[in-house]
């Protein structure tokens, strides 16, 4: 059969068409399996919204600068049983950038491995307590109208699937019973595939909507990334604005932020709301000022009540509480609203993103301190990193705030 010009010529396009495609699948596909390799972690972790889609953040209003008082970090400090030099631990924890605020005075600032003031790094899992804070501010403007809402009310999608009738609160609280495996080292874990998912364009919404349900919610803490992803699917609900233009209207013109953040996205344009901001590290460190004056901006304005902070970083069950078990030989940390608390007298709290995104806040110290870093061994000891970090930081108040 003979094929006609015009057809062959079509043909070409589609071939072509087909190959760009799979050629950009193949892309993104790689693009996830070496993100976190040893020789490529730093730069895509500052090149987060260049590799994948985002959304703006833009930043309006005036600036709220940080006043300096430097103050000299502790040289060592002590980790089961180890004395470990600070400086040995920025360089083998993968940091970034180091900033300690002191009575809201920034006592230690530091950029590492290329990093400035102004790089926009990923957040990670640092992103569901800002989640975290835009459920609280849409509860007192009455977007939301309880925590006990079934999280179908705002999102009726999720009426297919396990997450039918959870309550928000358990949704907030880590505890909603959904079957979801969190294991960055397996790559056959649910969190891998879904990262997969969004390599090749799929809807991270349709992926959570169609989970089932392992246990009646409220019963058990199980941290799963997709509990915040339907928080951002209750706030667009509710609210009909998605996590970028909430926080972009109600926050990031309020908070005297001093960079424009980026949201990354799913191929649809659905923000990742379980681990896709992207900010400077300052405004990091913004989000625990916030929380350490009781939801009140530098510039006093009130952001969101101090009940809604109170409730955030208080343990409200016996199943949220610190130190229930160990982990890595540690008092495990307890939930509260997207926060983390270690057990302790000093009221701490902490966002935590894995690879060793931190935002730590000291109430009874006054000291708030933020680290971004890119730590390829993740997966071989992550937690116990984690634990680690947080003994430097507890180290790191004391120096600055005896």
């Amino acid at each position: 059969m003979t094929v006609s010009r015009p057809l062959r010529a079509t043909l070409v396009v589609l071939v072509c068409a087909a190959l760009l495609f799979a050629g950009y699948k193949g892309l993104r596909l790689w693009q996830v399996h070496t993100l976190f390799e040893p020789g490529r972690i730093v730069e895509n972790f500052r090149s987060m919204p260049r590799l994948f889609d985002a959304l703006p953040i833009r930043r309006s209003g005036a600036a709220q600068p940080l006043a300096e008082q430097p103050r000299v970090l502790p040289a060592r400090f002590s980790f089961q049983g180890q004395d470990i030099a600070v400086d040995d631990w920025i360089r083998q924890t993968g940091t970034t950038g180091l900033l300690v605020l002191a009575d809201d005075r920034i006592a230690f600032e530091r950029y590492y491995q290329g990093n400035t003031a102004q790089t926009r790094a990923i957040g990670w899992s640092v992103s569901k307590s800002f989640m975290s804070l835009l459920i609280g501010m849409a509860l007192e403007e009455g977007a939301i109208h309880d925590l006990l809402d079934p999280v179908t009310r705002y999102a009726p999608q999720l009426k297919a699937g396990g997450y039918d009738g959870v309550p928000l609160r358990d949704v907030l609280e880590m505890s909603s019973g959904i079957a979801f495996n969190e294991d960055y080292a397996d790559p056959d874990a649910d969190i891998n595939r879904l990262a997969r998912t969004l390599a090749l364009g799929g809807s991270v919404n349709d992926a959570v909507a169609a989970l089932p349900r392992a246990e009646a919610p409220g019963q058990r803490h199980h941290y799963i990334s997709v509990d915040t992803q339907v928080l951002g699917m209750v706030l667009k609900g509710a609210t009909g604005k998605g996590p970028a233009q909430y926080m972009q209207e109600k926050l990031w013109s309020r908070l005297g932020a001093e960079c424009d953040g980026l949201w990354l996205t799913d191929g649809s344009g659905t923000e990742l709301a379980f681990g896709g901001v992207n900010l400077c590290l300052r405004d990091f460190a913004r989000l625990g000022l916030l929380y350490l004056h009781q939801g009140r901006s530098q510039s006093g304005e009130a952001i969101v009540s101090p009940a809604w902070v109170r409730a955030s970083t208080h343990p409200r069950d016996a199943h949220l509480q610190p130190g229930r078990t160990l982990e890595e030989g540690q008092p495990i940390l307890g939930y509260g609203y997207q926060w983390w608390i270690p057990q302790g007298g000093e009221g701490e709290f902490m966002a935590i993103g894995v690879y060793g995104q931190f935002v730590y806040v000291n109430p009874q110290r006054r000291v708030v301190i933020a680290k971004n870093s890119a730590y390829a061994d993740y997966n071989r000891d992550g937690i116990r990193m984690e634990y680690q970090s947080l003994a430097a930081f507890r180290a790191i108040a004391r120096q600055v705030k005896p």
